[in-house]
């Protein structure tokens, strides 16, 4: 009996020691799944690696389904290769994708090439599509039958394959035609009290609901806002049924696109991290990043090496500067935000720029004016030349407010029109753009401001 004293990590690395595998699994399946990956991420590389060594291909394959796939990924190619491809085999067709899509190509190849045929072809036709639409997200465990198979015949093979349907919690059977396009839905209940030698045609739900391989995760969430099935069929552009889209499965990968997009802002910008990956690994990511912007910021700083004589005679902007700057771009992140979302749900295309632009420039306007207004007020009190440096920073905090916000709703509308992900590359232009108009407007306003005598 475990020590409950100790932390979950603890516990399993005392299983690890005493190699008491039985002992293992029974823990593992009490754990919270977060406890488990809350576990693993303190477990060092060689322990996480003993303990699937140590489980059934089954059990490990059923912790690995409970993490990130970033996190599962990183664990499982640590292992030998015939063990990873043993594990693999076990898991959901998706999460099976899912979890190769992560690793190195060739490292993916490598376990594809040692697993089962038939699951490595399964894999590779998955691994095909984008991630983040039906096709990749979908299952491939269904069961279909022709239109002329009778009840007793489905009821029959049903019962035989029993293990499976438990496994991938299957709701409805689906019906085809000859050649393999979906015809029809067949709920289990209605299967179950029909007679046994009605035919399946004549009481499945023609013409069901159903979406394409390519239907993206945004329609993929509104449709099941809509109608809230368990699961809907995925068809080709042939009609031709491939897999089952369920619904838990779309919240769990809308959850993870919010997520990277969340990671993006953030700057973590070449895949998921974890701070159990190795250091360096982590390193070089974030260092490319930062060295980027970095750059940046040294372009949007070189606007006041050219205002030198003006800062001599004005210091106290110095203090002003960053302020105006910093909140202008956090009313730009604030416009970025919301293109973004309503780009995600089909608010929005990137050709509405001037209906973005007009309600931004609303709210710009106001937001500029008071917090400008009161900026100033503040600046007023901090010089002799009260007057003077209170409608300087006040006006340029203003304008460079509807500049922020133009720039912040229009940028992602732009960098979506070429096909670029929006969260990774509005906040560094957004910030860049800002900064050195924010600079160029107090330096300006000021230099213009001496130049007439004001000052």
């Amino acid at each position: 009996m475990p020590d409950t004293q100790l932390q979950p990590w603890e516990i399993i690395r005392e299983f690890i020691a005493n190699k008491n595998a039985q002992e293992l699994v029974d823990y593992l399946d009490n754990l919270p799944p977060g406890d488990t990956a809350r576990a693993f991420s303190r477990l060092g590389e060689e322990e996480c690696n003993r303990v699937l060594l140590l489980l059934e291909p089954e059990d490990a394959a059923d912790i690995i389904e409970e993490m990130a796939d970033a996190q599962g990924a990183d664990i499982i190619e640590d292992l030998p290769i015939d063990e990873a491809a043993s594990i693999i085999e076990e898991m959901e067709s998706d999460r099976r994708a899912d979890i190769l899509a992560e690793l190195d190509e060739d490292d993916a190849e490598a376990i594809l090439r040692q697993m089962d045929p038939e699951e490595a072809k399964d894999a590779r036709d998955l691994l095909k599509h984008n991630p983040d639409t039906a096709g990749g997200i979908m299952v491939t465990e269904f069961f279909a039958y022709p239109e002329d198979a009778t009840v007793a015949t489905v009821q029959s093979d049903l019962h035989k394959r029993s293990e499976q349907q438990s496994d991938s919690g299957v709701q409805y059977v689906y019906v085809e035609s000859s050649r393999h396009a979906l015809l029809g839905v067949l709920r289990l209940r209605d299967l179950f009290f029909a007679p046994l030698n009605t035919p399946i045609k004549s009481i499945m739900i023609a013409n069901p609901i159903f979406v394409f391989t390519n239907t993206t995760l945004e329609e993929l969430d509104d449709i099941f806002e809509r109608y809230p099935f368990w699961g809907l069929p995925v068809v080709d552009e042939s009609g031709v049924l491939q897999g089952v889209v369920r619904q838990a499965d779309v919240v769990e990968a809308w959850g993870e696109q919010q997520g990277r997009t969340l990671l993006r802002f953030g700057g973590i910008v070449f895949g998921e991290e974890f701070r159990n990956m190795p250091l360096f690994e982590r390193s070089s990511r974030r260092l490319s990043w930062l060295f980027l912007n970095m750059l940046l910021s040294m372009l949007a700083a070189s606007v006041v090496l050219g205002h030198q004589e003006t800062i001599n005679r004005l210091f106290i902007l110095v203090f002003f500067m960053p302020i105006v700057c910093n909140m202008s771009g956090c009313s730009g992140n604030q416009a970025v935000a919301v293109s973004i979302r309503e780009l995600t749900l089909g608010i929005i295309k990137p050709e509405d720029y001037w209906h973005v632009w007009v309600k931004e420039v609303q709210i710009g306007f106001i937001n500029g004016t008071i917090l400008g207004t009161t900026l100033g007020l503040v600046a007023s009190f901090f010089s002799k030349d009260a007057t003077v440096v209170g409608l300087v920073v006040g006006g340029a905090f203003a304008l460079n407010t509807l500049v922020a916000v133009s720039l912040g709703g229009l940028i992602p509308l732009a960098l979506r029109k070429l096909k670029i992900d929006p969260a990774l590359g509005a906040p560094p232009m957004l910030t860049t753009l800002t900064d050195m108009c924010g600079f160029f407007l107090v330096l300006g306003f000021a230099r213009i401001a001496i130049s007439v005598g004001l000052v």
